[in-house]
């Protein structure tokens, strides 16, 4: 499963740690994720307000599920 995280604090911090957790999950990215996040997730430069820019991601990288966090 391919997951995207929106947002960039510690609440994703902490969704994108357990969802990392789970054997069926095969990537997750973060839009816009935090410095600590990149250990667990590919974080990519998208303002969590920037719903256009966040359509376009969604777009180009299919995820399987989507998890809003702000």
């Amino acid at each position: 499963m391919k997951i995207l995280v929106i947002g960039g604090g510690g609440r994703e911090h902490a969704l994108v740690w357990k969802l990392g957790q789970s054997a069926g999950v095969q990537k997750i990215w973060c839009a816009p994720g935090n410095g600590g996040i990149t250990e667990e997730a590919e974080c990519v430069e998208v303002d969590a307000g920037n719903v256009a820019g966040l359509v376009a991601l969604a777009e180009k990288v299919k995820p399987d599920l989507t998890v809003v966090g702000p």
